[in-house]
């Protein structure tokens, strides 16, 4: 009896032609494109950027606060007695700051020979004339202080009982979006009463900053 050999037109069936993969391609294609159109990458990268800028925010505020609590005034002053509000104050970055080698060499506090702020409340400075309360590590600071970060700002109106604020520009629509709410409008109306004398700087019209808390 003459054998008969099923193998090759099963394999045959098995196989994929030509145009079944291109299809195949094709369609995974489609689906890629969908769902990159759904999710916004460059949104989601903005956001993810936001959040870090939002925790390093909550940081600094922190740390001022700290500081405070500790020495019963805040670091860009010298004693209680003196004045401490602060206009809307780039940490870096802005015309006020300038860099050598990475180092801060501004805001520093009302003595006759200042001391930087970031030094007191992270570890001091080099040569150990401005003594440090370590509130936050050397790496933060010079994290935040980086000529490509995206900068904080803080804000005090130096009455008893005001809040400190940190703020930064938010990068992703939807901070923005959060941004531009709670000013309400060019003003600040939205804004806390101890915060809107800094609307000018904080609520430009498309240039809304996000701050804290």
């Amino acid at each position: 009896m003459k054998k008969i050999n099923f193998l090759p037109k099963v394999k045959s069936q098995m196989a994929f032609t030509m145009i079944e993969l291109l299809i195949v391609i094709a369609i995974l294609g489609i689906l890629a494109v969908a769902v990159l159109a759904a999710i916004n990458p460059v949104e989601q990268i903005n956001r993810g950027r936001d959040t870090g800028s939002r925790s390093d925010a909550e940081q600094l505020l922190s740390a001022i606060d700290r500081f405070y609590a500790y020495k019963g005034y805040y670091p860009w002053t010298t004693n209680p007695n003196n004045d401490s509000d602060l206009d809307f104050r780039g940490v870096a970055g802005d015309t006020t700051i300038s860099f050598t080698g990475g180092t801060i060499e501004a805001w520093g506090d009302d003595a006759a020979t200042p001391c930087y702020v970031l030094d007191k409340i992270a570890n001091g400075n080099a040569d150990g004339t401005c003594v440090g309360t370590n509130e936050v590590k050397r790496s933060f600071i010079d994290k935040i202080t980086k000529t490509d970060y995206n900068h904080l700002y803080v804000y005090f109106s130096g009455e008893a009982g005001d809040s400190l604020y940190v703020c930064f520009k938010p990068q992703s629509g939807a901070m923005q979006e959060e941004a531009a709410t709670r000013c309400g409008d060019t003003s600040g109306s939205g804004l806390p009463e101890d915060f809107r004398a800094a609307a000018a700087s904080v609520c430009a019209d498309g240039e809304e900053y996000v701050c804290l808390p």
